[in-house]
């Protein structure tokens, strides 16, 4: 089928009932998790929650499009999504248990306008639910766009791979370098984390041009080019690279690392 073409009129109404639904799929995912982490007493669940919620969406979705959309383009868009939520989802878990509160949300939920939880409703659960849902609307529409796939398919695929390894592989290697005593309190700067001071955010932000390009086949898709610049500028410009600059910027070799390491596209490192 030629690209950006329209669905048909029947997948056009099936996909307008699977973005309420995926609604409700965020508002429940975010409920549930908000009930938990009121009880933990630290709001920073919903960072395990956040990758977790994309995978809901690609699921829902791909279940829902049956009859509409090609199925390997369905289903690769969704096991993709997956399994880019539920490492992510599962490293962020581990990173966390046994440590304090992560300061973003101490600081953030730190005020006198309200309680703590009504503050972590409006101004991290909301946001953060509809961030998931538009951020994961390529992967939405991906599950019903008609016609077999194409280059764009495979050019998705390869784009999301290269950003999957650059996120597991650099959280792998940071994970390891803070796991010696030796290295406490010193700046990463091995690995690709000698490229990138961010590897992390990089492959994320690649992952999600990925699934943009897998859904790009009809215009509906292809009106999706909000979500991937959304991502992107989360983790560059939001609260991303930007915060966490902040706060390594007080370390003593963090000038020196910066001045030699690309802030977020991958380059070899200058002298």
């Amino acid at each position: 089928m030629s690209p950006l073409l329209p669905f048909s009129n029947s997948a056009s109404a099936a996909f307008g009932a699977n973005l309420a639904i995926t609604v409700a799929a965020v508002a429940l995912l975010m409920g549930v998790t908000f009930l938990l982490a009121r009880r933990q007493g630290r709001h920073d669940l919903v960072d395990v929650a956040w990758g977790s919620g994309f995978a809901l969406v690609a699921l829902v979705s791909a279940v829902l499009s049956t009859g509409h959309g090609d199925p390997l383009r369905t289903w690769a868009a969704a096991v993709l999504t997956v399994v880019w939520g539920l490492r992510l989802s599962l490293h962020i878990g581990r990173r966390g248990r046994g440590a304090a509160e992560d300061p973003r949300y101490t600081d953030l939920l730190s005020g006198d306008q309200g309680g703590r939880d009504a503050r972590a409703l409006r101004m991290v659960y909301l946001p953060q639910g509809a961030l998931v849902w538009a951020i994961s609307l390529p992967v939405q529409a991906a599950a019903y766009t008609p016609g077999p796939a194409g280059g764009l398919l495979f050019a998705g695929v390869a784009v999301w791979l290269t950003g999957f390894l650059f996120e597991a592989i650099g959280d792998a290697q940071l994970s390891r370098f803070k796991a010696d005593p030796a290295n406490r309190g010193r700046i990463m700067d091995r690995g690709l984390w000698s490229w990138t001071r961010h590897p992390n955010y990089f492959g994320d932000a690649c992952v999600w041009w990925g699934l943009y390009l897998i859904a790009a086949d009809t215009w509906q898709g292809a009106l999706t080019l909000p979500a991937p610049v959304a991502m992107t500028l989360l983790l560059t410009v939001g609260s991303g690279k930007r915060l966490l600059e902040n706060r390594m910027s007080t370390r003593p070799d963090w000038d020196a690392y910066a001045r030699r390491t690309s802030g977020f596209l991958p380059l070899p490192p200058r002298r």
